[in-house]
């Protein structure tokens, strides 16, 4: 096992492992033990007692966090001719259709969401093994296969996120940056247990959110109370 260095030391030190943090008292602790020179992104795990083997246990949704992700969002937009206007006005960094198609059949990803239209969808059937295992792939469930583009735009640069409970039960999300408040960061991360809350599947049984816990890009991660979400 690697060596701790004295910061990652210092970090460990001022976290009680033997108790469970509010989401108030867990945000001004992240902010206190990270010591990296950028800034770092503030991320959540939740593990659910889901099992997500079964369609009726999928836990899978969208959420506005109040404060953003502290991210610029890089938004292509694959829409018809008739509606590029209102999807470069609404922010989307890239905006066409044919030429972003080709662009993507050799290999170019460089993007973080893509919103498209029904209509559109059938020609990026063949782009999957491209676009899916880098979670790419529009979903009309997540809002971003849309006959109302500039809204899907403006709501992911704004800082809506989608998210998916992965096959060992756990959500993983990024709700902000350590530059931001402690206040800041709670509030996004409430907004988010909430929406969890929310989309508890009506077959998971027993207890519904196990563990949470809160860490910065390579800081200790804080234990949370899952009694209070």
């Amino acid at each position: 096992m690697a060596k701790l260095t004295k910061k990652q030391k210092e970090a460990h030190g001022k976290i009680d492992k033997n108790k469970l943090y509010s989401v108030e008292e867990a945000s001004a602790l992240v902010k206190e033990i990270t010591n990296t020179k950028f800034d770092s992104s503030v991320e959540l795990a939740v593990r659910l007692g889901v099992d997500p083997r079964k369609a009726n246990q999928m836990v899978r949704g969208v959420v506005t966090l109040p404060h953003g992700t502290g991210k610029d969002v890089k938004v292509l937009a694959l829409v018809t001719p008739d509606k590029e206007a209102e999807a470069k006005e609404a922010g989307a960094d890239f905006v066409g259709l044919d030429e972003y198609l080709e662009k993507i059949k050799g290999g170019w990803t460089d993007v973080d969401v893509i919103i498209t239209m029904p209509s559109v969808m059938g020609k990026l059937g063949p782009l999957g093994r491209v676009l899916g295992p880098r979670g790419l792939m529009p979903n009309p469930k997540t809002g971003t296969v849309t006959m109302d583009v500039a809204k899907a735009v403006a709501e992911v640069k704004a800082g809506k996120i989608d998210f998916k409970v992965d096959k060992t039960g756990i959500v993983h999300a990024a709700i902000g940056k350590v530059s931001f408040s402690a206040d800041k960061i709670a509030d996004n991360a409430n907004e988010l247990l909430d929406t969890l809350m929310k989309l508890k599947p009506t077959a998971a049984k027993g207890v519904y959110v196990k563990t949470v816990y809160m860490s910065s890009t390579m800081s200790p991660s804080v234990a949370l109370d899952p009694k209070v979400v």
